[in-house]
């Protein structure tokens, strides 16, 4: 026995290099082996449709934690990784994704950023509408807000496709699935959007209900007057192409300037819109320079009038004219007077007028045509220039028709011209009215141009 406890003594210190040797053996064989149960669980799940997954190991026992997006992605998750060679056990910690209810997803434009927030029901789901919206808003930053629930209306994916399209005709604007309900508001970037976007929802999968609160940016015609560069410039919209030529005939009438013409027809003119301006227009041409905005159902007018009586006539007549629920704001002053000139020049400046134009009658009339006043009251800023001359004015017509009848035509034709030269505040003995009929053509009647010619009123200064 003592023997025994002799040798056991010798042998005991033996086994602690052992016990080291063992220990180093496990811990440099643990690592790799739970890095490979790792790996292997990971790839046994490149199927299945997860959300925040972690998988760890510790030996040959597995956690395995992610969100399902339905208990039986969830049970086949579990299952694939229990499946794995070499794993004994797994410390299940999965979880169903949580449900929003009510589900509500969002697309949102602002100024230089489009943010998608709200739910979507599944991370590829999720994916294609941000490339969705990356491809509609290229150079604009794109944030994604989404969180991953369950509870998609049917079709979802659809719907919000759409309406990322949709929200791209947008300056500004804000789309929303609420369940089966799409709410979208915001302003059209062009004219027309507004219509386009509201077919476009025409085609959101069955059962989508819309409420569409889009509005159309102002409906705009502009004119410009410029009389250093003689021109008169239209830009803006009008509703289709018949109005568009209605009204850049009526400017060329109104407007002794080359008319520059920008026009584009668009929808979503206000009812009577092509009257308004053609009325704005002839306020226009009376004016020396100005311009002319109509905005939806506002008339802006500014400039300057060619003298007084002109200025208050323009202020107080087209805010009268215009239709129930339109609104007119009014800028106009006066120019400073131009200097006296003698009777030469002042005969040369009415020349110089009526060569470029004709004052115009309605047929067969003496009355005025309204495409003629912008004329009219040039020919008056004239006779302003020259106060002391008296000024015949003649009336001419074309051979067509009974000569007694033109020849009373044309004298009370010239008496119009002076009726309005005396309203704009002028003396009545200061200008002497004369009809001449047929008598005195300047062009031969046997053509429409040639009677168009000697149709005219002219102006001779008498001292």
């Amino acid at each position: 026995m003592r023997g025994f406890f002799r040798w056991s003594s010798k042998w005991w210190p033996g086994l602690i290099p052992l016990a080291i040797l063992w220990a180093v053996a496990a811990w440099t064989t643990t690592g790799p082996l739970e890095a490979d149960l790792s790996a292997h669980a990971a790839a046994a799940l490149k199927d299945s449709v997860l959300d925040k997954t972690a998988i760890s190991a510790a030996g040959r026992d597995i956690t395995f934690s992610a969100e399902a997006f339905s208990e039986q992605e969830r049970s086949n998750a579990v299952a694939s990784v229990e499946a794995v060679p070499g794993v004994r056990l797994v410390d299940d910690r999965t979880a169903l994704v949580a449900e929003a209810k009510p589900f509500v997803w969002t697309v949102e434009r602002e100024v230089g950023k489009v943010t998608l927030s709200g739910s979507a029901p599944l991370p590829v789901v999720r994916n294609k509408l941000l490339d969705a919206a990356r491809t509609t808003f290229a150079g604009i930053d794109i944030a994604d807000r989404m969180n991953l629930s369950r509870g998609a209306p049917p079709r979802f994916e659809t719907a919000a496709a759409l309406l990322i399209g949709e929200i791209g005709k947008l300056k500004t604007g804000k789309a929303t699935i609420s369940d089966g309900t799409v709410n979208l508001s915001g302003m059209a970037r062009e004219l027309g959007g507004r219509e386009a976007i509201a077919a476009a929802l025409k085609n959101l999968p069955e059962g989508y209900s819309v409420a569409n609160d889009i509005h159309a940016p102002p409906y705009i015609f502009e004119a410009n007057k410029d009389p250093v560069a003689a021109t008169l410039t239209l830009t803006g919209y009008v509703p289709d192409n018949a109005v568009h030529a209605a009204i850049a005939a009526s400017a060329g009438r109104k407007f002794g300037e080359k008319v520059v013409d920008k026009l584009k027809a668009s929808l979503g003119a206000p009812a009577g819109f092509d009257a308004v301006v053609t009325r704005a227009l002839g306020s226009l041409s009376r004016l020396s320079t100005g311009r002319l905005v109509v905005s939806d159902r506002d008339v802006d007018l500014s400039g300057d009038a060619l003298y007084d009586a002109a200025g208050r006539q323009i202020r107080a007549d087209l805010p009268k004219d215009l239709p129930r629920g339109w609104q007119a704001k009014m800028e106009v002053s006066v120019k400073p007077a131009a200097a006296p000139v003698d009777a030469a020049v002042c005969q040369q400046l009415f020349a110089d007028l009526l060569g470029k134009r004709t004052i115009q009658f309605e047929t067969g009339r003496a009355t005025l045509d309204p495409d003629s006043i912008g004329l009219l009251d040039r020919l008056t800023e004239t006779a302003l220039r020259c106060p002391t001359a008296t000024i015949e004015i003649a009336g001419h017509t074309d051979s067509d028709g009974d000569a007694s009848f033109n020849q009373t035509l044309s004298e009370r034709r010239a008496q119009a011209v002076v009726d309005y030269l005396v309203k704009a505040g002028m003396p009545a003995d200061r200008f002497k009215p004369m009809g001449y009929g047929s008598v005195q053509p300047i062009a031969a009647n046997d053509t429409d141009e040639g009677k168009a010619k000697n149709r005219r009123i002219d102006f001779t200064v008498r001292q």
